[in-house]
């Protein structure tokens, strides 16, 4: 996610250089582009390749590549100001103009933020392949805002580990409640896009949980140690 933003800010920074988007027939374009180079940018999140825009005439480069400029953190803030906070125009171009790019349009943070709705969920939908024989899910609550008001939903997440060791988040949901109906309508949806093998699977001791698994996946259940030691001090005074 942090490539991709970096690739679109870069593209939007461009087009405001040279006067026109890519491909654009524009009369006041001031210059051409000409292709590519590529850069690895290492990251706390991992190694980025990067391809940084070309210019026929002048010069480009990003500025949140420029020595000294905690690039990642800001690049993560400008993703999740957009994308969490119902994309503020103005706290989003506050945010790339820190990182020492040129701003950007409202039209642009829509383009940008459409285009990482679509990543994401091509990542919720992505097939799910090979043996996942370990699976933990649990759901957690927060506020959201629906028709005008500020409700409360259960976000539900589904965490495997595979037959080599790799774990993966593997799909996540959001509904008004954790009844039977939700968890069992969330693990038949990761069955049909590829989910088996699984062998155990380890939650907390809410019965609708339990219940789906029992009748989807026909896996062994295990209760959660964080959750049973927690609700054993609750109870322990």
């Amino acid at each position: 996610m942090i490539g991709f933003a970096a690739q679109r800010l870069m593209e939007f920074e461009v087009e405001g250089q040279t006067g026109a988007a890519y491909g654009e027939k524009n009369p006041e374009r001031l210059a051409q582009r000409n292709g590519y180079r590529d850069r690895i940018w290492e990251t706390r999140a991992g190694t980025v390749e990067l391809r940084i825009p070309k210019l026929r005439k002048g010069s480009y480069f990003p500025g949140f590549l420029e020595p000294r400029r905690m690039a990642e953190k800001a690049l993560t803030a400008v993703v999740q100001e957009a994308y969490v906070q119902g994309v503020s125009t103005r706290s989003v171009d506050d945010l790339v103009q820190a990182m020492g790019m040129s701003g950007i349009s409202k039209s642009q943070v829509s383009r940008l933020c459409g285009e990482i709705d679509d990543k994401v969920k091509a990542f919720l939908g992505r097939p799910i392949e090979g043996d996942w024989p370990y699976l933990w899910i649990d759901a957690t609550y927060v506020k959201v805002r629906q028709n005008g008001r500020i409700v409360s939903v259960a976000v539900i997440v589904a965490v495997g580990v595979n037959s080599d060791g790799r774990r993966e988040v593997l799909g996540m949901d959001i509904g008004l409640s954790e009844a039977e109906t939700f968890w069992t309508a969330f693990l038949r949806k990761l069955a049909r896009r590829g989910l088996r093998g699984v062998k155990l699977v380890g939650s907390d001791a809410h019965e609708g949980i339990k219940a789906a698994i029992s009748k989807v996946l026909n896996a062994t259940w295990q209760r959660c140690r964080v959750h049973f030691m927690r609700n054993a001090l609750a109870h322990a005074g």
